[in-house]
């Protein structure tokens, strides 16, 4: 899960945080991110069972504001934003020309002609660059805020308690309690203005805080006392990632990159070809959806013990009824032992013959092969 960079790691304005609670860290996308504070597998259940709070200050804050927003984005990003209503949100990709994911990403309307795009750490310069250069000719300015910016993410089944306990009265603590998935508020605490998202990457019900970077450090603090009675963990990237993995969420760099397109990761459905602009990619999709995908992504559960890893090469299962030798037929994309469910699981790029679920293959586990199982994703749902 780690991207490795040549230049000094950046620090976000938490990092003295951080380091007050003992975390160890780890380079993420450029940045020297806390990667676990004690026992990833204790954040990872917290997050699960009670609430984690998570520093995501290195994802990057992009505005787009003009008479020509909508329309713009609706060139520049393959979802359709003028049907998007204020105060919601919208997951989405940009691709390239040829339909290769670039990033996935959030996209905010935070007025009928300003909205707030949200790409991942490691892409948010090249994000912000493309959207500067695919604005010509339009009626926007972008603006890169991401330096200015700090994300804080409350997750778990008790975040709304702690938010509601944080919010400057009445009328915003229902606020928070109304505000529905993928939507958006704008509330205020101790004097800070926050931009308050439903949203998460976890699989739990949970929230996403964007305030004034130099103000991230007070919030945080607020956050873990009203967070006392409530569970609330600081949580790094180890369980970040082991949490996304379950709620069968792609990784920049591991499910998706510019070799893929949308419909070899299963997001297909993000990409809107109702709406008339030509937006950039537009062809190879097309092109690409009426020839449909040779791999496609899925989710495998491990019927040993043993977890496969990134990279590990999927084959078909070996029988004394044939003498075919087995194949390879894909390749894991993430994986490692669920610790909600208590067996291995994995993302893997499959052909598509042997992706329907209930097929059984094999994972090569570093020389030896064991059985795997395709299921349908997500591996957890909360509350099933």
């Amino acid at each position: 899960m780690t991207e490795h960079t040549t230049e000094q790691p950046k620090h976000t304005s938490l990092h003295a945080e951080h380091e007050k609670l003992g975390a160890s860290f780890t380079d993420f996308g450029g940045w020297d991110m806390p990667l676990k504070y004690g026992s990833e597998l204790a954040e990872h259940r917290a997050v699960r069972e009670a609430a984690g709070l998570f520093d995501l200050s290195h994802m990057g804050e992009v505005w787009v504001s003009g008479d020509d927003a909508a329309a713009f984005l609706n060139t520049a990003l393959v979802g359709n934003f003028a049907v998007t209503a204020v105060g919601k949100a919208k997951y989405s990709l940009i691709v390239n020309a040829d339909g290769g994911i670039v990033d996935d990403l959030i996209v905010y309307r935070i007025a009928a002609t300003r909205f707030l795009v949200v790409p991942n750490a490691g892409n948010a310069p090249t994000v912000a660059r493309l959207l500067t250069e695919r604005a010509e000719g339009f009626a926007v300015e972008v603006v890169d805020a991401s330096a200015d910016t700090a994300l804080i993410a409350v997750q778990g089944p008790n975040s709304e308690a702690i938010v509601r306990a944080v919010v400057s009265d009445d009328a915003q603590r229902a606020a928070v309690e109304e505000l529905a998935y993928y939507a958006w508020t704008a509330v205020t605490v101790s004097g800070i203005d926050v931009l308050l998202a439903r949203t998460g990457y976890t699989g739990e019900d949970g929230f996403e805080l964007y305030i004034p970077a130099d103000r991230a450090p007070e919030l945080w603090q607020l956050l873990l006392a009203a967070g006392e009675g409530h569970g609330l963990t600081p949580c790094g990237l180890a369980s970040r990632d082991s949490l996304r993995l379950e709620a069968g969420m792609p990784l920049y760099g591991n499910e998706l990159s510019v070799d893929t397109t949308p419909f070899e990761a299963n997001l297909g459905g993000v990409v809107s070809f109702k709406k008339t602009e030509h937006f950039v990619g537009r062809a190879a999709l097309e092109a690409a959806k009426a020839a449909g995908s040779r791999r496609v992504l899925v989710g495998l559960k491990g019927l040993g013990r043993r977890a496969g890893r990134g990279g590990y090469a999927v084959f078909t299962p070996a029988s004394e009824a044939t003498d075919e030798a087995p194949r390879e037929i894909g390749v894991i994309t993430s994986g490692q032992p669920s610790p909600t469910l208590g067996y291995p699981i994995a993302l893997a790029k499959l052909d598509v013959s042997f992706a329907e679920p209930g097929t059984t293959v094999e994972v090569d586990l570093r020389g030896k092969r064991e059985p795997f199982e395709v299921v349908a994703l997500p591996f957890y749902t909360r509350g099933a």
